[in-house]
C-alpha cells in the first residue's frame, strides 16, 4: 500500500493509544486527515497517575498528552464528548451520537476498557467508588481523608497503588483480595511477598485469600458508613469502598460491526481486526502472539507500541524488532519495574532483599528459564533496567558469580 491512497485515519479512543497513534503517524511523514473521537470531554490524558499524583497532588498534576495547540500543530481534527455509537465496515463510515456520520479509509479502534462491576456494591449508590477514568480520580480527593475507614477490594497493581496513596493520606485502609498473593496476574510470588510485608509494614490490612458474601449500608450517629461481611461472618465497616478487580474491553462496537473477538477484538501482528481496513490497539484489543495464542496486555507501554505497530502498517513500514514487555508501580515510597516473562521458573536476586529496610530498599531480581536470563524486576533501581532489558533481548545466560555480584556494574556484565 503506498501512503497517497490513504486519505483519512480516524481513531476512535482518545487515550494512551490514540495520541500515541496520531505522534506515529505523524512522525513518519503521514500526510493524510486524521480524525480524533472521544466519548469524554477531555483531550487524551494519561492514565497510570490516577490513582496516586493525581489523587495526592491535584493541583501540581499534568496529565496532558496532547494539547489543544499540540493537536493543532498535527493537523488533527477532535471530536470530543460524542461516542461512536455504530461501525459500519461496508460503507467505510462510523455513527456518532449526535446523528454524525464520518467516513474512513482505515480505522483504529483504540477505546480500552471500562471497571468490571461488582452489582451488589453498585447498588449500595453512595460511598463506592471505581477508579478508571479522570473524573473517578477527582472523586476520590475529597474521600480519602485523614481517619476515614477506607475499603479497597482487589490486590492488583491499582489496588495496591491506591491502598498507597490512602495510606500516605492517613486514612484506615484494608484491601480484600480473593487470591492467595498480591499482585498474583503480573508478580512472581517472591516479589508478591515482599510487597505484602511493605504495606502491611505501613499499617495497610491485607486479607488474602478472603471473600465477600454480602454489603449494605447502615446508618449511624457519625453519618452513613458500608457493612461488609466476609464468608466467615466477620463483619468489616468503611466510610468508602473502592473496588478494581481488573476491566472488561470496550469492544461492543466491534462486536456488532461483525468483528472477531472473544471478550476482546482479535487482532494480528499487525495490529489488524479481521477486517483489513480495521485495527485495534490498546486495553480493548488481544494480539495474536508468536505462540499462536491471543493475549491482552494492560499496560501503558503495550498501548504505545500497538498504536505504533498500526501506524506504521497503514505506512506501510518495516515494524522495529518489538522489546520485552515492561511496566511499573510506584507504591509507598518504592518504584517497581516489571520487564519479560513473570512466569519464569527461577528468581534470583542481586542485593538485599530486606522488606525491613522499606524506601531505603533496593535491589534487582532476575528471572531465569533453563539458565537464560527472559525476565527481570528493579525495586529502587530503575537505572538498571535498561541493562536487563538488553540481557533479555540478547537471550543472555545468567551466571550467578557475575549477575549477583554488587562490584560489578551491570552495564558491563
Amino acid at each position: 500500500m503506498s501512503k497517497s491512497n490513504i486519505e483519512t485515519i480516524v481513531i476512535v479512543g482518545a487515550g494512551q493509544a490514540g495520541a500515541s497513534a496520531i505522534l506515529e503517524l505523524r512522525a513518519n511523514k503521514y500526510q493524510g486527515k486524521i480524525i480524533l473521537v472521544g466519548d469524554e470531554m477531555h483531550l487524551p490524558y494519561e492514565r497510570p497517575p490516577l490513582s496516586k499524583d493525581v489523587i495526592l497532588k491535584p493541583e501540581g498534576t499534568k496529565i496532558e498528552i496532547l494539547s489543544e495547540q499540540k493537536l493543532a500543530d498535527l493537523n488533527v481534527d477532535v471530536i470530543r464528548g460524542n461516542a461512536v455509537v455504530k461501525i459500519n465496515p461496508q460503507q467505510h463510515n462510523i455513527e456518532l451520537q449526535n446523528g454524525d456520520v464520518i467516513a474512513y479509509d482505515k480505522l483504529l479502534l483504540a477505546t480500552g476498557g471500562a471497571a468490571r462491576r461488582l452489582p451488589d456494591f453498585d447498588a449500595l449508590g453512595k460511598h463506592v467508588y471505581t477508579l478508571r477514568n479522570l473524573e473517578d480520580s477527582q472523586a476520590l480527593v475529597p474521600v480519602l481523608q485523614a481517619g476515614r475507614r477506607i475499603l479497597l477490594i482487589g490486590g492488583g497493581v491499582i489496588g495496591l497503588e491506591l491502598a498507597s496513596s490512602a495510606r500516605f493520606k492517613d486514612c484506615q485502609v484494608t484491601v480484600i483480595e480473593m487470591g492467595s498473593m498480591v499482585m498474583g496476574r503480573c508478580s512472581p510470588s517472591i516479589l508478591s511477598e515482599f510487597l505484602l510485608a511493605q504495606h502491611r509494614q505501613k499499617g495497610i490490612d491485607i486479607r488474602l485469600s478472603t471473600q465477600i458474601t454480602a454489603c449494605r449500608l447502615e446508618l449511624t450517629q457519625a453519618g452513613e458508613e458500608v457493612v461488609v461481611t466476609l464468608v466467615n461472618g466477620e463483619e468489616l465497616r468503611a466510610d468508602a469502598v473502592v473496588y478494581g478487580i481488573g476491566i472488561i474491553p470496550n469492544a461492543q462496537l466491534a462486536v456488532e460491526a461483525g468483528l472477531d473477538t472473544d471478550l476482546a477484538i482479535k487482532v494480528n501482528q499487525n495490529c489488524q481486526t479481521s477486517n483489513p481496513d480495521i485495527y485495534a490497539a490498546g486495553d480493548v484489543a488481544t494480539q495474536l502472539r508468536e505462540d499462536g495464542q491471543y493475549r491482552r496486555v494492560e499496560t501503558w507501554e503495550n498501548a504505545n507500541s500497538q498504536a505504533g505497530v498500526f501506524a506504521r502498517h497503514v505506512m506501510n513500514i518495516e515494524h522495529p524488532v518489538a522489546n520485552p514487555a515492561w511496566f511499573w508501580t510506584d507504591q509507598l515510597d518504592l518504584n517497581f519495574q516489571f520487564v519479560g516473562d513473570m512466569a519464569a521458573q527461577e528468581w534470583h536476586i542481586r542485593g538485599d532483599m530486606d522488606a525491613t529496610l522499606g524506601a531505603d530498599s533496593s535491589f534487582v531480581m532476575f528471572g531465569v528459564n533453563n539458565g537464560q536470563i527472559v525476565a527481570g524486576i528493579t525495586v529502587n533501581a530503575a537505572k538498571e533496567m535498561r541493562h536487563l532489558k538488553k540481557m533479555i533481548a540478547k537471550q543472555a545466560v545468567f551466571t550467578s558469580d557475575k549477575h549477583l555480584d554488587l562490584s560489578l556494574d551491570l552495564k558491563k556484565v
